[in-house]
């Protein structure tokens, strides 16, 4: 079965898309956590952080990149949180790799 983001990326279920290329997509979250809530994903079916390859090393620099280009735009580059959670017990609830771009407002400590 595929997961929610292989049919966002293959067109099956709509999107607010922010960002497009060959290999990433960058779209609103449904459920934002703060003003500007982006999900940046690879095209490429990755599951997280845990089952990244060598080969994946360019792909998440520019899923990097693409997040500092997405941060400025909005216009949150001077303040902005960049998360990705791994398995389960992260609370991760989609298993495909992806990034949260969150700001527009003070974020909390984390710890």
């Amino acid at each position: 079965m595929k997961n929610v983001f292989e049919e966002i990326v293959k067109g099956k279920i709509p999107c607010d898309k922010v960002f497009e290329n060959e290999r990433i997509l960058a779209f609103r979250d449904i459920a934002p956590q703060a003003p500007v809530h982006i999900l940046i994903i690879p095209k490429k079916t990755i599951k997280n952080i845990e089952e990244m390859t060598e080969q994946d090393i360019p792909l998440l620099g520019e899923m990097l990149f693409v997040a500092k280009q997405i941060a400025e735009k909005e216009g949150v580059s001077e303040g902005f949180r960049l998360i990705t959670n791994t398995g389960p017990d992260s609370g991760q609830l989609v298993p495909h790799l992806h990034f949260h771009l969150m700001g527009g407002r003070r974020l909390g400590s984390l710890g």
